[in-house]
């Protein structure tokens, strides 16, 4: 494994996108100046640059761009530079107007806005491959350089003629013959057959087909295939002449747009763009706990378990549908949580607010009419001095014994069922309610895919695993009787990969694994709760049940939990069952965060993990990153009000609301005290 991003800056990088060709040169000493007193170590410039680079087809001018990495390095700072095919110059979409993307309405956009690009468009591939390639000839050896930032926040679909060949190209190759697909969509249905692959069009928009949920999510699945393909195209030159620089692009969390563990083989380390604050107050523990979520899952993400926050904001956002200003201390708070979850970086958009146009009033390093003297500035100041110290910390890992499975598919065929809810069906939620069980506990959890590697995990959750490829099943299969410890939840194993029902119902694939059959599921109405209990005497705990209650029968399993109302009250609503050498649990009914806490904590009990459920304040955590002598434990307050936490092995120390304390403990050190770092002071 990689121990640094890029071991020229073998550190903690802090800094973020830079956008020089917005001002005038006069401003870019003081830049630097501005940089180096907020600790802004690492400048991304050129995402947004390509009518600057190349202001007339086939004249390119990097004049400006040279003088801009001149200072920089002048000033000891480093760059990430970008390809720029995010947005095209308004000369190449008038010249090739087919380059532009079409809606789901089948109609072509025009120029403007950005990811507006016809995704298999040969001129515009011609294009951002050739662009690249110049850039990767004038500065790939730079010796400042140190990524390649592959274009910006790919998404989106495409409706173009063009995209839709493609489309029909990659089905043929799937599934081979008409016939094989009409099978796999169960077609007879409504007498959709197809009888030849030119009848195949895009689901969705307002015209388009909506009923086959195989389709649909097939074309989730090309759309990812060609965002990758687009990506790679852009890519190839970079690799070919700057083959030492590292390759990155910005995610953007639990997009449901792309399935991100394809983008994985071909980063050097992955990154995304953070910007909690859409559902309600940054105050809320909930946000921070979603945020770090979407950290471990970044993390996941990455070959080699390196990753960067690429884009913050240490304010707000002018998107928000309120820019509410980040509180006195929540950035610095915000850099560390992404440390304390793998970070090897933290970078903002942007060093400097624009003053027109798009984000004219989103939160930036130095915002409009000040330079030093700002509170933002101070804050990023403030997060930059912990950054730099905790430059060791750039070398270490995280390690889990936890696994969450989130599945981009799966999420796609729950959205596109007609059952058994027309709203929401609420996956992405489910899986952070599950880890935020951990979270609350002070355990370190790995995000990963429902194919990844599974051995040396002692447990695995895995909620509302709806579709179940073969793959899948055997992966899981084995780790149970291999001896692992697996936790699944109502609508788990319900269709295949091409969202048809398995032929012996529900659950089939698992059935021996869980011990049980599922026969129905009840949803409730929004508002309406039913209960669940842990026994049937006055001793035991009752539990809220909303949205789903699933009606199982233990085969081999034996209950843990039974519904206590309505028709099937005294029936299972969660099991557990011996497979193998391993475990596994079976819940059927969508319950309060109590019950999902003490489930885990009393499976992490019995399987020896260590964890401090109980122990932290509430909206505290802990997470732990490891080096070869030392472990640096990160006690995290995501709350606006002080806490006190007893720590391991320091004794109690009182955190002040958004603060952050970090031990540093030598491993195996017997008696020797941890030392807290200077990072967390002030």
């Amino acid at each position: 494994m990689f121990k640094f991003l890029n071991p020229k800056l073998p550190v903690i990088w802090h800094g973020g996108d830079y956008n020089p060709e917005q001002w005038d040169p006069s401003v870019w000493d003081e830049d630097m100046a501005l940089m180096q007193e907020s600790r802004f170590k690492v400048a991304t410039i050129g995402v947004f640059s390509w009518a600057k680079l190349e202001p007339h087809e086939g004249e390119f001018d990097f004049s400006w761009l040279d003088e801009v990495i001149e200072k920089l390095s002048a000033a000891d700072r480093y760059f990430i530079l970008a390809t720029p095919s995010a947005a095209a110059p308004a000369w190449m979409t008038q010249k090739y107007p087919e380059i532009l993307r079409t809606g789901s309405d089948r109609v072509r956009r025009l120029h403007g806005n950005r990811v507006n690009y016809n995704l298999c468009s040969p001129v515009y591939r011609q294009k951002s491959a050739l662009i690249a390639r110049k850039l990767a000839e004038r500065y790939g050896d730079h010796p400042r350089l140190l990524a390649w930032h592959l274009s910006n926040e790919y998404g989106g679909e495409d409706f173009s003629p063009e995209t839709i060949s493609a489309f029909r190209d990659w089905l043929k190759a799937k599934y081979g013959t008409i016939e094989a697909l009409n099978s796999a969509y169960w077609t007879t249905f409504w007498s959709h057959c197809y009888s030849g692959w030119d009848q195949l069009d895009a689901p969705g928009g307002p015209h388009g087909e909506v009923s086959i949920q195989g389709l649909t999510v097939d074309w989730r699945r090309f759309i990812t295939d060609a965002t990758v393909d687009f990506m790679l195209n852009e890519a190839a030159p970079l690799r070919e002449l700057s083959p030492d620089i590292p390759h990155t692009t910005n995610l953007m969390g639990t997009f449901p747009g792309l399935d991100y563990r394809k983008f994985n083989a071909n980063l050097d380390f992955a990154s995304w763009d953070s910007y909690p604050g859409f559902g309600g107050s940054l105050d809320q523990t909930s946000v921070w706990i979603s945020v770090a979520f979407k950290h471990d899952l970044t993390r996941g993400l990455s070959k080699n378990g390196k990753w960067m926050l690429m884009e913050c904001t240490p304010n707000s956002s002018n998107w928000y549908e309120t820019m509410t200003a980040k509180r006195p201390g929540v950035h610095k708070f915000e850099a560390l949580q992404a440390v304390a979850h793998g970070a090897d970086g933290v970078q903002y958009f942007q060093w400097r607010q624009s003053r027109g146009s798009q984000e004219q009033f989103h939160g930036a390093v130095v915002n409009h009419g000040t330079t030093n003297n700002g509170r933002i500035f101070g804050e990023v100041k403030q997060a930059g001095a912990a950054l730099d110290a905790l430059s060791n910390i750039a070398s270490t890992a995280k390690r889990a014994e936890v696994a969450i499975i989130y599945d981009w598919s799966s999420r796609w065929a729950l959205d596109a069922a007609v059952g058994p809810v027309q709203r929401d069906k609420g996956y992405e939620q489910t899986c952070i309610d599950h880890y935020r069980a951990f979270w609350e506990a002070g355990v370190s959890v790995d995000v990963i895919g429902p194919d990844s590697p599974l051995e040396g995990y002692k447990l695995v959750v895995a909620p509302m695993l709806y579709s179940l490829s073969e793959s899948t099943s055997t992966n899981l299969s084995e780790y149970v009787r291999a001896g692992g410890t697996l936790v699944s939840t109502y609508l788990t194993a319900w269709t295949d990969e091409n969202s048809l029902v398995f032929e012996s119902g529900y659950l089939a694939p698992l059935r021996k694994v869980f011990g049980v059959w599922s026969e129905e599921i009840d949803a409730l109405p929004v508002g309406q709760q039913v209960s669940i209990c842990t026994g049937f005497d006055s001793k035991a705990e009752r539990y809220s049940v909303v949205d789903f209650c699933e009606l199982i029968h233990p085969t081999t399993s034996k209950a843990i939990a039974w519904y206590d109302d309505e028709f099937y009250a005294g029936r299972p609503a969660a099991t557990v069952n011996n497979y193998g050498t391993g475990r596994a649990y079976y819940v059927g009914s969508r319950n309060d965060q109590r019950f999902t806490n003490q489930l885990m904590t009393s499976i992490m009990d019995d399987l020896g993990i260590e964890h401090l459920a109980g122990e932290l304040p509430e909206g505290v955590t802990r997470q732990v990153r490891y080096g070869d002598e030392f472990e640096y434990h990160f006690y995290l307050n995501a709350t606006s009000l002080s806490r006190e936490v007893e720590t391991v092995g320091w004794g109690t120390v009182r955190l002040q609301p958004w603060q952050v304390e970090i031990l540093e403990r030598k491993i195996s050190a017997g008696d020797e005290e941890p030392v807290l770092l200077a990072a967390t002071e002030g």
